[in-house]
């Protein structure tokens, strides 16, 4: 395929996937009252009196609901469109593999909203509440801002639990193995650190609590790679073992 044709393919697989996000919105949107019922139900809202300052906070809230809601569908089936878009280059071993790998990335993406919101979230909005009733404040919440720190905290987690595939998939298509992996583990750590830094309140124990799951996300992410590194040398040495000529008789 020239350059024009790989862009005119592209195009398609952006346009798919623009189509699953809105009609993921369409769902969002009918689920998004259930939901809403629910997150407010919960021991850590249920004693919040939620109000709204504008006549826009209520939309703005089930358009966020339907937005995670569109994320959860989108995310696997992008994963799906990247791989159509690859597949063409890569060997049928590695297009079976590679496909292989979508439904984690679904099964990654609930296990990061999960993580963050009954785990990072609850801890963050109690410092928080804490810090306030210790300065004899009166906590007067709306519900665009109770919502707005919810999911400012819950979706950078889940996306963050995509590494390991990311990892995996990179390493699939050669791009990445565990040798380089392992000479980037400084700059790696300082990045998740400071992306757990910024996504917590600012206190050394919510700021610890969500950097070592990333880390072990990380090193997780290398053994990972290093599976599938190893796979890749074996096919390899049997592929050249396959014809290599037999030395010449002395």
């Amino acid at each position: 395929m020239s350059i024009v044709e790989h862009l005119g393919e592209l195009r398609k697989r952006i346009i798919y996937v623009l189509v699953v996000l809105v009609l993921g919105l369409v769902v969002g949107l009918v689920c998004a009252n259930p939901i809403y019922q629910y997150l407010i139900s919960v021991d850590s809202a249920k004693d919040f009196e939620l109000h709204a300052f504008s006549f826009w906070d209520g939309i703005g809230m089930y358009m966020k609901i339907a937005m995670i809601v569109s994320l959860v569908a989108t995310i696997p089936f992008t994963a799906y469109q990247l791989w159509a878009f690859v597949s063409p280059g890569l060997r049928e071993v590695e297009r079976k593999a590679a496909l292989r790998y979508v439904p984690y990335v679904f099964l990654l993406f609930l296990a990061g909203l999960a993580f963050g919101y009954y785990v990072v979230f609850p801890m963050a909005l109690g410092f928080t509440t804490q810090v306030t009733e210790s300065m004899g404040l009166k906590e007067t919440y709306g519900i665009s801002q109770y919502f707005s720190f919810l999911f400012t905290l819950v979706v950078p987690v889940a996306l963050l639990f995509e590494l390991p595939i990311i990892v995996m998939f990179l390493t699939k298509l050669r791009i990445l193995n565990p040798l380089r992996l392992r000479k980037m583990r400084k700059v790696a750590y300082f990045a998740l650190v400071f992306i757990a830094i910024v996504i917590t309140p600012p206190d050394f124990i919510s700021d610890f609590l969500v950097t070592i799951p990333l880390l072990v996300l990380y090193e997780f992410s290398v053994f990972l790679s290093s599976i599938v590194y190893r796979k890749q040398l074996a096919a390899d040495a049997a592929v050249e073992a396959r014809y290599r000529f037999p030395a010449e008789p002395q």
